[in-house]
């Protein structure tokens, strides 16, 4: 479940913008009367109301977002099968040492390296 490019361009984009917004507002490029916000009581709540309701909608998301992570069933990446069927081989490997070991030690001679 990957996102396509033109989600990917549109959460840039809304991130840059607020980036420029935050660097304008603290080089005072341009700044928010807070003032009139705190003495304009329909302002404030609307600011509240609108926060509010951004709050959710995003907690919301993240919600969906992360319950879908945890319930969807993938499969085993490709570097966890190889561990897995290394994880295999070596128990072969040491039921057959095991094997040789109960037969009564005998094991046959490895040929060289260069051989094979």
């Amino acid at each position: 479940m990957r996102p396509s490019r033109v989600v990917l361009v549109g959460w840039a984009l809304l991130i840059t913008a607020l980036l420029v917004v935050e660097l304008a507002e603290i080089t005072h490029f341009f700044t928010l009367p807070v003032q009139s916000a705190f003495t304009d009581p329909l302002a404030l709540v609307f600011a509240l109301v609108f926060t509010t309701i951004l709050a959710l909608v995003g907690a919301v998301f993240i919600g969906m977002y992360a319950s879908a992570r945890i319930l969807n069933p993938t499969g085993f990446t490709p570097f966890e099968e190889e561990m897995l069927q290394m994880r295999s081989d070596v128990r072969e490997l040491k039921a057959a040492v095991n094997e040789l070991h109960a037969e009564g030690g005998k094991v046959p001679p490895s040929p060289p390296q260069g051989e094979a």
